[in-house]
């Protein structure tokens, strides 16, 4: 499900758009980044940019500005080294893990995406929720996109 809900998520996302991606840590949030790559047309690897920070990846639609701030020391780091200024990204999509190491510095409008394990420790349940003037029909077009969507099956 992570899986096909990200390329699904990519397929479907618009430059300018911020994704939140939290859960924790093994929670799934690199993996629905990379399959979300594939939605939008990036080839190659994605790795996670734990130790850079941010990676940048030409889809054929668009950008995909990949953030992973889990070792960032707040807002003033992400200032820093200029970062905020692909947040949004008018050229690309920015999927952000772990936002909440600099939430002063993330949009108001924005798709979050928690992963969550269950109860059971083995399955895992992903909720969105738009935030601000997020658009909302986009979650629409996920929907429809997953229906028809066979490129990965449920993980």
């Amino acid at each position: 499900m992570t899986q096909r809900l990200g390329y699904c998520l990519g397929a479907c996302l618009r430059p300018g758009d911020v994704v939140l991606l939290t859960g924790e840590m093994g929670a799934g949030k690199s993996v629905l980044t990379r399959a979300a790559a594939r939605g939008m047309g990036v080839e190659g690897p994605v790795p996670s940019p734990t130790f850079t920070i941010l990676n940048i990846h030409e889809g054929s639609r668009m950008k995909l500005y990949h953030f992973d701030l889990y070792r960032l020391e707040g807002e003033d780091a992400l200032y820093e080294m200029g970062l905020e200024e692909y947040i949004p990204a008018s050229d690309g999509a920015s999927l952000i893990e772990w936002p909440q190491m600099a939430p002063e510095a993330m949009p108001e409008d924005v798709l979050e995406i928690e992963i969550l394990y269950a109860d059971d420790g083995m399955t895992r349940t992903i909720r969105l929720e738009p935030r601000g003037a997020f658009d909302a029909s986009l979650l629409r077009e996920v929907a429809k996109k997953m229906e028809d969507c066979h490129e990965y099956p449920d993980d």
